[in-house]
């Protein structure tokens, strides 16, 4: 086991149809990741996995295959298969419940009503993980939670998520590097764009 090597899961449904879904900007921000650090992600057991190799660290970047309320599966095989201890695992998902642009890093918690938080718990055991919320917003009337969640990013919003990408990017590096507490210092700031303020 090695304390210099973290697990970073960026939850998501696989599929084209999936691609540019709120549900799936975890997937995209390890797109991003992956992009600017010049690595590609191979398909093995569970999900596409990348690494990148930073002073001395490595981060092995994660999408799961299993689709979103099966994510847990893919998260413990991983962890047991690189031999990652707990503390360094960190997992990237979407909430309906801050506006979009929103970053919230903490270092556990309930899975607020998320499928694939809620599956990592279940075969994880336990609360006590990192994991950063990116808001996609809550512009949906009552019972269509699913189809917005399913619902494609609008184009002004995908350009929005190359940005936030870099921004999380280097926060897990600062998270790894420097401490929890100065990433939640740099990660946890409110969006920039009026415009993303939920509808009242």
């Amino acid at each position: 086991m090695s304390d210099k090597s973290y697990l970073v899961v960026g939850l998501g449904n696989i599929g084209a149809e999936y691609a540019a879904t709120r549900h799936n900007i975890g997937f995209m921000v390890l797109d991003a990741w992956a992009q600017a650090s010049n690595i590609s992600f191979e398909t093995k057991r569970y999900g596409d996995v990348a690494t990148d190799a930073v002073k001395g660290r490595k981060f092995h970047l994660l999408k799961p295959s299993t689709y979103m309320n099966l994510s847990g599966y893919a998260v413990r095989y991983w962890l047991q298969e690189l031999d990652i201890p707990l503390e360094n695992l960190i997992v990237i998902c979407d909430d309906i419940n801050l506006p979009f642009g929103t970053v919230r890093m903490r270092m556990n918690g309930s899975d607020g009503g998320h499928n694939g938080l809620g599956s990592v718990e279940e075969l994880l055991e336990t609360r006590q993980y990192a994991r950063i919320r990116l808001g996609v917003g809550h512009e949906f009337s009552e019972g269509g939670q699913i189809r917005f969640v399913l619902g494609d990013l609008t184009p002004d919003q995908r350009e929005e998520v190359a940005a936030i990408a870099v921004k999380v990017t280097a926060g897990i590096k600062t998270w790894a590097f420097v401490g929890a507490q100065k990433a939640m210092t740099e990660l946890n700031t409110k969006p920039n764009v009026a415009e993303n303020t939920p509808n009242q």
